[in-house]
């Protein structure tokens, strides 16, 4: 038994709740339509938009969700569930549709992520699984934007799978930081599956092993001319003194020296000069340790001659906000709107629309949420509409099979089209958030699915 989660294994990947649940649903014949909403409530304190990403998993995983016979029989042995239920989820598969936010676009709290209709036990049973991709895909693509803008036109390199949370994080988490603008991973699987450049140089270890640091560049830029070697293993300004005097006096063919410790603008710079006066201009230098969009801001705002960074832990766990309040609620069943009214978690009623609208040199300006359907009035509701439907029938539409590069391509357009105020790096807090309205049409609705919950409450 492997405790690799494939599709085969991806419908036990649940709540225990939903199972219950559903199997409550389905005694009871509450079979019919409903809607649910995916959204994330609130931006963390250091970010000020989000960037869409786990689209193609969550299609992926609706697209093939079974229960395997070894499923089944486990779930046989908790005391929760009926043969004949058992029977229902050994025939299941997921019949509804899906309208989506295209991944690589910029969102914002409140408004629709993702929107699923199917039977109600169908629709519900996903929840946990969709919430887990899109959350994780999400935080991590915000994150590596950020890293990428402060990079300001630098190299940005993934190195941060072996501290990821878990080999699927480190999979799905390369694919999101591509998205957002990193060019490339070390993660060799993830290079592999989804053709992501994948890049690397060497371990102090290798330096290590080695009699002196000469021998170890010798050796390595004789396997691989043109290579990245690392230089602070000892004394960081020596070990670049040693590769130039191999380059001049061996011919040794580096590409770029990479720095990992110690007081990175400084010795950055300290480098670049040695390798100048060298006459080795087109040696590159590299730097990693603990990096970040702040760390990365203060060294280039320092005048640190830095042409790339390697950022690893900071950007894979998303350090400074590894969470996001991503939920997915219920808003439609069997044709009325449903709606939540608890403090500070309420919710909209019935499908929904996300309208956005953009200044004239193409800027975004705001969005609208807008009851699904509802006439877009001129000057006021005017722009984009940007649930597209990606799946029905349980299958993907056109809009649900985008290449990796044209996911990518969207995300570099949009995140340029931002505000400049929603760059800032540092004072997050201060900045004036991006507008999210919602619209009178459906403000009106929930005041009415209000009162009829309500009213029912008080009978």
């Amino acid at each position: 038994m492997t405790p690799w989660i494939d599709d085969a294994r991806a419908a036990l990947v649940t709540d225990l709740y939903q199972l219950t649940m559903v199997q409550a649903y389905w005694h009871e014949g509450l079979t019919a339509p409903a809607t649910f909403d995916l959204f994330i409530r609130r931006l963390p304190p250091t970010r000020t938009y989000f960037l869409a990403c786990g689209l193609d998993r969550v299609l992926r995983y609706l697209e093939t969700v079974r229960f395997t016979d070894e499923a089944l029989a486990y779930l046989a042995t908790l005391p929760h569930f009926g043969d004949d239920f058992l029977a229902w989820l050994a025939d299941f598969r997921f019949t509804g549709s899906v309208r989506a936010v295209a991944e690589g676009t910029p969102v914002f709290p409140n408004a629709p992520l993702l929107e699923v209709t199917a039977p109600l036990p169908e629709a519900q049973l996903v929840e946990s699984f969709l919430i887990n991709q899109i959350s994780v895909q999400t935080m991590i693509a915000t994150k590596a934007a950020r890293v990428v803008r402060a990079a300001q036109g630098r190299t940005v390199a993934d190195f941060g799978m072996r501290r990821m949370d878990g080999t699927d994080a480190t999979m799905k988490g390369a694919r999101a930081m591509y998205i957002a603008g990193v060019e490339a991973t070390s993660n060799v699987e993830a290079g592999r599956v989804y053709g992501i450049p994948v890049t690397g140089t060497m371990a102090h270890s290798y330096i290590e092993a080695h009699e002196d640091q000469g021998a170890a560049f010798r050796a390595f830029a004789g396997l691989y001319p043109g290579t990245t070697v690392l230089v602070d293993t000892y004394d960081t300004l020596r070990g670049v003194r040693r590769v130039i005097d191999l380059v001049q006096t061996e011919s040794l063919q580096i590409g770029a020296l990479r720095l990992d410790s110690g007081d990175l603008s400084a010795l950055a710079k300290g480098a670049r000069g040695l390798l100048d006066d060298a006459g080795l201009t087109d040696v590159r230098l590299l730097a990693s340790s603990s990096l970040d969009e702040y760390k990365i801001m203060d060294l280039l705002a320092d005048g640190a001659p830095l042409d790339g960074f390697g950022v690893g832990t900071r950007m894979g766990q998303s350090q400074d906000a590894p969470t996001l309040d991503t939920v997915y609620k219920l808003a439609e069943y069997d044709g009325r709107g449903r709606m939540k009214l608890a403090t500070n978690k309420g919710t909209f009623p019935g499908r929904k629309q996300v309208v956005r609208r953009t200044d004239g040199d193409g800027t975004l300006a705001g969005d609208t949420v807008i009851r699904d359907g509802e006439a877009l009035e001129s000057g006021n509701l005017d722009g984009t509409l940007l649930l597209r439907e990606v799946m029905r029938d349980g299958e993907r539409t056109e809009a649900g099979r985008e290449s990796l590069a044209t996911i990518r391509e969207r995300a570099q357009t949009l995140l340029g089209r931002l505000p400049a105020r929603l760059h800032r790096i540092g004072d997050e807090a201060s900045v004036e958030p991006y507008p999210v309205a919602v619209s009178a049409a459906l403000q009106a609705e929930a005041d009415r699915v209000r009162a009829e919950i309500e009213a029912r409450a008080g009978s």
